[in-house]
């Protein structure tokens, strides 16, 4: 772990260290990609069925890739009957925040006859992708379905890869089944993107494709951009901790490797006013390190991706988490809301120290799918609008329509585009 005094220099450098964990700095694997989605594109079932036995092993069919009811029975009574009731408060929870967010179309008449709105309507059939094998994650399973549940999605299929016997994770079926969802297909990676993309004799086509995964399910889902729509381009996970002397060193530890162990090209940023803090905060992380489960996978990030940012004063410090704009940012000062007061840029914010990352992994409701590598900046974490569209609706009596028709046909003249105004000076003859 690097730590620095924050200053301009050591700010640019930090950004440009966290900005090569990007999707565009694997061309390699871009060729790859698209040459596995314009295959699938082409020649569908019968090249779906082929990369599955190259990459998870199992001979799929058109008879057996999909999940029937009796597995997903099976992998639900296969968990611990605690666990299934923790998911289910977890999916009351992320539901009920959820429901908050749905809005209405809105509709304006005027004396003259005029009358303007908008329309919102939910996507019809949208695909959920979930990863398998060693990140098989049932929070994202019910984070990805639940806003597409509450923005009212008719049609929800999940994409999850198997294993070379054929079996999807366990939990990743229970929480999909809590979740009311069993369309579900035993295909995962570039393939399966692509194959929700475009739609194969076994799979349909959807309209848009959320959830996260590998460097190959994020570059497939930047190339298939456009025939649908996406939620966005997941990076690796990251976390950022707002301190002052007033923190408890061995939580900020925690909470920093708590996103650290996520995989090798995790960030996990401290940046404090107190230089004890940062010395205590270090020895800390030491102790936990000493007998770490992930090992490996923590040193690799902290020496990585791990930094210690000593400040002159919180204005300095939140002006470097602004420019940082990270996917979880804690902030665990002594007064945490005049803090968040000035901060502008985070996917999720985390206040106090009882409000600890994970707590928004699993449990308290909003969304975990949050913007990365910088795009908090543009981006918001991912929520019942994104399973939504909106139409403008138009409606003009003739009454309405007369008092403006010379200045639209004038306006459309001005762009040289005379049958524009000929479609409103005809109605005038």
């Amino acid at each position: 772990m690097k730590k620095y005094i924050l200053n301009e220099e050591n700010k640019k450098n930090i950004l440009n260290d966290l900005l090569k964990r990007s999707t565009s700095n694997y061309p390699e694997f871009e060729r790859t990609v698209a040459s596995i989605c314009d295959d699938i594109k082409e020649r569908k079932d019968e090249a779906l069925f082929e990369y599955t036995l190259k990459f998870d092993k199992f001979a799929l069919t058109k008879d057996n890739i999909r999940v029937t009811d009796a597995e997903i029975d099976e992998a639900y009574n296969s968990l611990d009957p605690s666990f299934i009731e923790i998911m289910k408060e977890s999916f009351e929870n992320i539901k009920s925040f959820h429901q908050k967010q749905l809005r209405q179309s809105f509709f304006d008449t005027t004396e003259d006859g005029t009358f303007l709105g908008q329309r919102i309507m939910p996507i019809e059939t949208v695909g959920v992708y979930v990863p398998g094998g060693k990140a098989a994650y049932p929070s994202s399973t019910l984070m990805n379905i639940v806003p597409a549940l509450v923005a009212g999605c008719k049609r929800i299929v999940m994409t999850t890869p198997c294993n070379a016997e054929g079996k999807v994770n366990a939990t990743t079926l229970a929480a999909a089944k809590i979740c009311g969802i069993n369309e579900i297909y035993k295909i995962g990676g570039a393939q399966a993107i692509a194959s929700l993309a475009y739609g194969t004799q076994s799979v349909p086509k959807v309209s848009k494709i959320v959830g996260p995964g590998n460097i190959f399910v994020a570059l497939a889902k930047r190339y298939v951009y456009g025939h649908v729509s996406i939620d966005s381009i997941a990076g690796p996970s990251e976390i950022l901790v707002l301190a002052d002397e007033t923190a408890n060193p061995k939580f900020v530890a925690a909470d920093m490797l708590s996103q650290s162990e996520h995989d090798e090209m995790a960030s996990g940023i401290l940046i404090t006013t107190s230089e004890k803090l940062a010395a205590d905060v270090e020895v800390e992380i030491n102790k936990y390190m000493e007998n770490a489960p992930r090992k490996e996978i923590l040193e690799k990030s902290l020496s990585n991706f791990g930094f210690i940012l000593i400040a002159k004063n919180i204005r300095e410090a939140v002006d470097a988490v602004n420019d940082i704009a990270s996917e979880h940012l804690e902030i665990l000062t002594k007064n945490p809301l005049e803090t968040m007061g000035m901060v502008k840029n985070a996917g999720a914010i985390f206040l106090g120290e009882y409000s600890s990352e994970p707590l928004g992994d699993y449990f308290a409701g909003p969304n975990h799918v949050l913007p990365t590598n910088g795009t908090a900046k543009f981006f918001s974490p991912l929520s019942v609008d994104d399973f939504i569209k909106k139409s403008s609706v138009i409606c003009y009596s003739k009454e309405a329509l007369e008092k403006s028709h010379t200045k639209i046909e004038e306006f459309a003249k001005k762009e040289g585009l005379y049958a524009h105004a000929n479609s409103i000076a005809v109605r005038f003859e």
